[in-house]
């Protein structure tokens, strides 16, 4: 499993978006890959495309071959232990 970020770091969510990735990564250092995108960037573009993901920032647990699990988008950041639930076996 891996965790997909899609945020703007130019943008107001910003400094929420970081704030959650870095309490995520203290509260869960077992986690597996985490990969920040930003929107400003071709790849990034490209993976919200992918997603249909159309609200920011976007939180996307995907399996290791980039099957989507769970899309969380919008202003409203999902529970952190809704997130760690889909890294658990």
């Amino acid at each position: 499993m891996k965790l997909l970020v899609l945020y703007r770091p130019d943008s107001e969510h910003a400094t929420r978006t970081e704030s959650f990735l870095r309490e995520f990564s203290q509260r869960y250092p077992d986690i597996g890959r985490i990969d920040i995108l930003d929107l400003n960037t071709r790849d990034g573009a490209a993976t919200a495309s992918i997603y249909d993901v159309m609200q920011y920032p976007a939180l996307i647990a995907a399996t290791d071959d980039g099957i989507a699990q769970q899309v969380w988008q919008g202003d409203m950041l999902p529970l952190m232990s809704d997130v760690s639930s889909y890294f658990r076996i």
